[in-house]
């Protein structure tokens, strides 16, 4: 709980300080907040067409942010005290990661109702056949569990493997030079997987919303 909530205050932060002097010719932050907009939009185009694609631009850059923010929290902040973890990424924990995927779920379904109404909608779980119904049904659920677990193992695979590097350092003052470089290579491979990994959850999401707005064949 402590590390969703840093996680929360950071990008709220961080959002606060590029957007407070906002003017019609932009300065270095004010820059940095509209590219970051214009990434997002542009996986939410890439996939969704028409009007939802404008009205989930704040939905793709809210969720990019709140997983690139939680993805590289671990890295630079970890407190552990008396074996009690307290700060991490919290994308390191499957409850979070899952619980995005049930968030992206939930709403693909919800605007899969508005867009082709209840008949519409659920007459795509029969389609090419009628018995094709446990199948899709079953991709339902494969694609709630491998959307949420692909972040969850590429966060906490970075994390175990940067304790043991920090583990080696206590093996003499040779393994302390040698820990310390690979601290920071992996560190900065790190935070390149942590910021992949962002994007293609919101990629994936936005694909996983796509398919629910159109009637199959």
């Amino acid at each position: 709980m402590i590390s969703i909530l840093l996680a929360c205050c950071v990008v709220l932060a961080l959002v606060y300080a590029l957007s407070r002097h906002l003017t019609l010719k932009p300065g270095k932050a004010q820059n940095v907040l509209e590219y970051a907009v214009d990434f997002t939009n542009g996986i939410v185009r890439s996939s969704i067409s028409g009007e939802t694609s404008r009205t989930l631009g704040l939905w793709g850059f809210t969720l990019f942010m709140f997983i690139i923010i939680a993805n590289l929290q671990g890295l630079f902040l970890h407190i552990d005290i008396s074996g009690v973890t307290y700060v991490k990424s919290p994308t390191s924990d499957p409850v979070i990661t899952m619980t995005l995927s049930l968030m992206t779920l939930t709403l693909a379904q919800f605007l899969g109702i508005r867009q082709l109404g209840y008949k519409g909608h659920f007459e795509n779980y029969l389609k090419p056949f009628v018995f094709f119904l446990p199948i899709n049904l079953f991709e339902e659920f494969t694609n709630f569990l491998t959307l949420g677990l692909r972040l969850f193992g590429n966060i906490l695979s970075g994390e175990m493997l940067l304790g043991i590097i920090i583990g080696m350092s206590h093996g003499g003052a040779v393994m302390w030079i040698v820990s310390f470089i690979l601290e920071l290579v992996w560190t900065g491979f790190s935070v390149f997987i942590g910021c992949i990994q962002a994007y293609v959850f919101v990629t994936l999401s936005s694909v996983y919303i796509s398919r629910k707005l159109e009637l199959e064949d």
